[in-house]
């Protein structure tokens, strides 16, 4: 995890010729990142692993919301172009990007286009002003603007991002192992459903948690991987032995339950995926919902996209080492942002909402991957997904959670990088990282540190420290913290 450049290897320093490598190993630049082909595939693997449930989450949210009409997109349908979208923008990104970042619909952006546009307007036009949403992220590349607002970012903010994202995949991890659960009244969560733990899926989680964190600590290759999958066959056969059953049954919570998904083997193993979504796009939403109400819902899906985007890539490249010696810049940052671009427009296009970097590519990370080529795999997997769409459902929360925890670990790490002496850094670093698993939003974290660390600077009588563009994204932080002010203001449903 240490912050290196990622060409300071020389052929020399790694132990092989230039000459002698193979063009898998030059074009991925494997081993001058310090890493081996197996590692880049276990790597990939992991990552797999830790975010097939995708596939099985986004229909869960996207294909049973009604648009405005009743109309539903379907829970099978929404599987394969979920399957399909992660497949080839993470390829896609491991190609051109050449990073261990993986792709899919975005968490959080799927939930505002299912309950706060489609709810407004038909399922068609919902995608289209993702499409929208996704052309203006990539023009904003393309115009150089995002790329010059990661290197802005001062660089103890980004080492609270990081920080922040590995207090936010470990709670992740907490939430679906079970071991977390919010309460009917009293405090915001608790331990277990009732303060206690209790029941098969928890037992499941613990294990792989103690597992996997035994692994990696003996630093054994693969160890999380390793642990997911132990995991997974323990659930399995807990699963067939107590019957623990879903964590909701005729729509009332079971505490003992599987808190996502139930590991059983389906039936049948193999079934052809239904993509007839593919192209179901409208971009006649402005003249149904109004201009203002189709622009204020375009302008949320950017800010949220571009900046929970901005601290994923941010946590993941310096967790990865391919950041820079000072920490403001990494290679092919350009191209990364780019793929990204293209997967939110992708998203609308397939119908499977605004796709977006994953931070669970900290998995891979965790496990060795260091290049495009973990990217790749991860993306094979996904293909192979479309037709194994039922085996997805395989690996439980409980069975996964465990390896976000152990990242989230690495990742909290970072904030040796920031200078707690000075409180004009260290509350803007704290609010940054605190407020991700609190607001259960990357993006509202990176909001708050940004506007804190522009005020509290500017008081310290160092605001010419502080960079142009750092001004102008808190202002647009103040305008997205205030848009349902806005909202109000003009009478926007």
């Amino acid at each position: 995890m240490s912050v290196t450049t990622q060409d300071s290897s020389s052929p020399a320093e790694t132990g092989k010729p230039a000459g002698s490598r193979t063009a898998l190993d030059r074009f991925f630049e494997i081993t001058q990142r310090g890493s081996t082909v197996k590692r880049e595939v276990i790597g990939g693997l992991t990552t797999f692993a830790t975010m097939a449930y995708i596939v099985v989450l986004n229909p869960l949210i996207i294909g049973t919301a009604p648009d405005k009409n009743g109309d539903l997109l379907g829970i099978a349908p929404v599987a394969g172009v979920t399957a399909l979208l992660a497949a080839i923008m993470t390829i896609l990104m491991g190609v051109i990007g050449r990073v261990p970042f993986a792709i899919a619909t975005g968490l959080g952006l799927n939930a505002i286009v299912a309950f706060g546009v489609a709810s407004k307007m038909s399922w068609a036009e919902a995608m289209g002003l993702v499409v929208i949403e996704g052309l203006i992220i990539t023009a904003l590349v393309l115009t150089g603007f995002r790329t010059a607002v990661f290197r802005a970012i001062p660089k103890e903010l980004k080492a609270a991002i990081a920080a922040g994202i590995g207090l936010f995949i470990a709670l992740i991890g907490f939430v679906d192992g079970g071991l977390v659960r919010r309460t009917q009244s009293g405090p915001p969560v608790q331990l277990g459903s009732d303060g206690t733990l209790h029941g098969w899926p928890t037992a499941v989680f613990i294990f792989g948690l103690l597992l996997t964190g035994i692994l990696v600590a003996r630093k054994v290759r693969g160890g999380i991987l390793i642990g997911i999958v132990a995991s997974t066959v323990l659930a399995v056969i807990v699963d067939k032995i107590a019957k623990p059953g879903p964590g909701l049954v005729d729509g009332k919570p079971n505490p003992t339950g599987w808190q996502l998904n139930v590991p059983t083997l389906p039936d049948p193993l193999l079934k052809a995926p239904d993509l007839h979504l593919v192209g179901n796009v409208s971009f006649t939403a402005f003249a149904h919902v109004g201009v203002v109400t189709a622009l204020l819902l375009v302008f949320t899906l950017v800010l949220t996209d571009f900046f929970d985007v901005m601290g994923t890539t941010v946590g993941l490249a310096k967790q990865a080492g391919l950041t820079t010696t000072d920490g403001n810049d990494m290679p092919r940052l350009g191209r990364v942002l780019f793929v990204d671009g293209l997967a939110a427009v992708g998203g609308g296009v397939t119908s499977a909402s605004s796709a977006t970097t994953y931070v669970e590519s900290s998995s891979g990370i965790g496990d060795g991957a260091r290049t495009g080529l973990a990217s790749v795999v991860t993306g094979v997997m996904f293909l192979g997904a479309l037709l194994l769409t039922p085996l997805v459902s395989l690996v439980p929360s409980e069975a996964a959670g465990p390896a976000l925890v152990i990242v989230g670990t690495m990742m909290i790490a970072q904030v040796r990088d920031i200078d707690w002496t000075d409180l004009g850094v260290a509350i803007p670093a704290f609010l940054t990282m605190v407020l991700m698993p609190f607001t259960y939003s990357i993006t509202d974290g990176i909001g708050a540190g940004f506007i804190s660390w522009v005020v509290i600077r500017t008081m310290q009588g160092k605001a010419r420290q502080i960079h142009p563009l750092m001004w102008g994204v808190s202002l647009a932080f103040l305008v997205y913290f205030g848009i349902n002010l806005v909202k109000t203001v003009t009478g926007a449903a």
